[in-house]
């Protein structure tokens, strides 16, 4: 809207339809400025350190956005009352300043406010940091379990933070670091569970002290990455030395030659040697592998010894060329090019199938689980040279593993999936030693059934990652063979495809900035119910509530649809959004039969309201699901139905927003004693009995953000508790 103001032509004259169309750009400028400096001051006023830079960025922002309106106002101008063409604005360098102020100060205020949310997450964080001190150094069941519900409390909180951080990084791979960082620390939390509770229950036991001491290692390693992360620095001021994968020396090497088309002089011939030696060096991670085949072996060291010779040939027609431009050497330049590019992409090409036949083998010799079934029951009888042997067998595994994930990070052929092979290496060399230290402990303590359920927990991360491995070799394969439409799956991002076979040809496409312009009134009304929402489910005592779990749940989907018209978060394409459309509409039908189950439980005055408005709720989910389901062709077609979508959940979330309150009184109400709430229903007693049924993994499936962890860690404190 700046640019459009600024940018208009200096026509002497302009008609009444022009000057009042530039009048409302400056009336929204206004606005717009008004809004975000009112979220600046509140910001400003919860955080006093930086409250005086704030409030004073926000004051020139705001005067800005007023001195933009007053200029743009056509009230203002002179200008006679006959004439149809007024004069364009008298003042355009006070614009252009005023433009300059408020572009300036939104900057500082967007600075500060960052500085504000990475202190939250260093504050958050060292809150779990003291917290986990104090579970290392308990010596009594009671007390861990108060302690542990602090501390996972205190995990969903720094989950939230980091997930809402890891959303907005604009780097691929500090993002994908990030979703590391924080999928190790979601996964050590039920390990942290166990392991400590074997100690607490077998204190003299040193592989139990050995294996609690791993997992709280790998979580401060994993919280002290989250930092480096957020503040973008290093520990001791390190810079971040990252190994070079064969295919990104590759691709930058290719480069260099195929610049010396239009260049001959822009790189010595030392570096380009250089570069290729370094990526034969490379070669020999595979060609001195005992899990390399023969075959392979030999055909890298074959393309090795042809990529220096034709290196060769191509220095020596160059510096020729350099010396005498004829047509024929500068021919003869060319097809030295073609041909030391041509194997290099060969030998690209035979460390991929290398690489990613290796895995696929070990992956399907290893999807049984032997070694782990065979250390369950071994433990179990107390077998401890059983154990000893099996052990060996997991060590053996555990190496394979290692380097498949490093000869598969030389051949991901994106930093995002480098730094996933980096993690997955990683969780390996970490989880076979804890499985060991979990198997001994179980051997050594038989009849223990904490032993047992703690070598299950570290078992199934061991079978998780074998199983994320999988997923990860598909898309090493999909970028090598150039497709890359969809990005990987993160949390529960609903695949395209799955829950709608109608929609399996259709393609899955992304909102223009165009579309987004268009749509962003809708996102930001559906993005304020979210708020009013959240502001109604935490009135609540009981967060346990089935009422609040899928207002929440419902609150946590619009967000993100809300997020997919601005062009973030985890809904990547129109197919997402769709499929969320479909989940969400799915969550409110199931909000619809808590309300009639919570009817039964009101006084009968006030029954009919209430199912009155869950048959409203029932309704609008029903046009909503119609509407995801159905087909759509073209672009056009494609964007009234992504609009239609965001204006049916927006009527959703206006229903959700009377509901809430409503029920909310409904309970006060028969608390105080006007009239007594009547005995609970089966589906009350059904969700007490089984811990929560809204926990369980389909339920899971159709919520984002951190919802899986929070549910983990109720569940887990809950449980402890009883």
């Amino acid at each position: 809207q700046i640019t459009t103001l600024i940018n208009h032509k200096d026509k002497p004259k302009r008609s009444d339809k022009t000057l009042q169309a530039i009048q409302r750009v400056g009336q929204a400028v206004n606005l717009a400025v008004g809004r975000f400096v009112t979220v600046g001051e509140a910001i400003a006023n919860e955080n006093h350190e930086l409250k005086e830079e704030m409030s004073v960025a926000c004051v020139e922002a705001r005067r800005a956005g007023e001195t933009i309106a007053q200029l743009t106002d056509v009230a203002s101008l002179d200008h006679p009352e006959s004439d149809s063409h007024i004069t364009i604005f008298t003042d355009k360098t006070g614009v252009v300043k005023a433009a300059r102020l408020l572009l300036s100060s939104v900057t500082k205020v967007l600075v500060l406010a960052d500085r504000i949310v990475i202190k939250q997450i260093i504050t958050s964080r060292n809150k779990v940091l003291a917290t986990m001190e104090q579970l290392e150094k308990v010596s009594s069941f009671q007390e861990f379990v108060q302690i542990f519900s602090q501390f996972g409390n205190e995990m969903v909180e720094f989950a939230h933070l980091t997930g809402d951080r890891q959303n907005d990084l604009k780097d691929e791979k500090k993002k994908a670091r990030m979703a590391a960082s924080r999928a190790v620390l979601e996964k050590c939390t039920m390990m942290l569970l166990t392991a400590s509770k074997t100690c607490l229950r077998h204190p003299d036991c040193e592989s139990a002290r050995i294996n609690k001491d791993g997992v709280f290692h790998r979580m401060r390693l994993a919280l002290e990455q989250v930092i480096e992360i957020v503040t973008d620095s290093r520990p001791n001021g390190e810079n971040e030395m990252a190994p070079i994968s064969i295919y990104s020396g590759i691709k930058e090497f290719k480069n260099k030659v195929e610049g010396l088309r239009e260049n001959l002089y822009f790189l010595s011939k030392e570096n380009l040697s250089t570069m290729l030696e370094v990526i034969l060096e490379h070669t020999e991670d595979f060609t001195d592998s005992a899990y390399t085949s023969h075959e392979h072996r030999e055909h890298i060291l074959e393309l090795s010894k042809q990529a220096k010779m034709e290196l060769e040939q191509l220095v020596s027609v160059w510096m020729q060329a350099q010396n005498q431009k004829t047509k024929d050497l500068m021919e003869d330049l060319e097809v030295a090019i073609l041909k030391t590019c041509q194997c290099m992409n060969e030998l690209k090409r035979e460390v991929h199938s290398a690489a990613t036949s290796l895995a696929a083998d070990l992956l399907k010799y290893h999807t049984d689980h032997m070694v782990l079934k065979a250390l369950k029951i071994t433990g179990v009888e107390g077998n401890l040279e059983a154990v000893a042997e099996y052990t060996c067998k997991l060590s053996e595994q555990k190496e394979q593993l290692v380097e498949m994930c490093r000869l598969l990070r030389h051949v991901s052929g994106t930093e995002p999936l480098e730094i996933t092979c980096i993690h997955a290496e990683d969780t390996f060399q970490v989880t076979g030693p804890q499985i060991i230290s979990a198997a001994e402990t179980l051997a050594l303590h038989p009849s223990s059934k904490i032993a047992k359920e703690n070598l299950e927990v570290f078992c199934e991360a061991w079978e998780s990652q074998l199983s994320d491995m999988s997923l990860l070799l598909r898309e090493i394969n999909d970028v090598f063979e150039g497709r890359r439409g969809e990005k990987r799956v993160y949390l529960s991002l609903p695949r395209p495809g799955k829950h709608n076979a109608n929609l399996k040809a259709l393609k899955p496409v992304k909102l223009d900035t165009e579309e987004q312009a268009k749509i962003a009134k809708l996102g930001l009304e559906l993005h304020l119910l979210t708020s009013d929402v959240d502001s109604e489910t935490e009135k609540w005592e009981d967060q346990e509530n089935e009422i609040v779990q899928h207002g929440q749940g419902m609150s946590s989907m619009a967000y993100s649809m809300y997020l997919f018209t601005r062009g973030e978060g985890l809904l990547k394409t129109t197919q997402d959004l769709f499929h969320q459309a479909e989940i969400f509409a799915t969550e409110g039908t199931k909000l619809a039969s808590a309300l009639h189950a919570f009817s039964d439980q009101v006084h009968e005055d006030d029954k009919p309201l209430l199912l009155l408005e869950s048959e409203k709720l029932i309704s609008v989910c029903k046009q909503l699901q119609i509407t995801a389901k159905a087909s759509a062709q073209g672009k056009s077609a494609t964007f009234t139905k992504v609009d239609a979508c965001i204006l049916k959940t927006r009527n959703v979330m206006t229903l959700l927003c009377q509901l809430l309150p409503l029920c909310f009184k409904l309970l006060r109400k028969n608390k105080a004693g006007n009239g007594c709430l009547k005995p609970a229903p089966p589906w009350k007693e059904d969700r007490i009995r089984t811990g929560t049924n809204a926990h369980t993994p389909e339920r899971r499936a159709e919520t984002f953000g951190i919802k899986s962890l929070e549910n983990h860690v109720t569940n887990m404190t809950f449980l402890e508790s009883k």
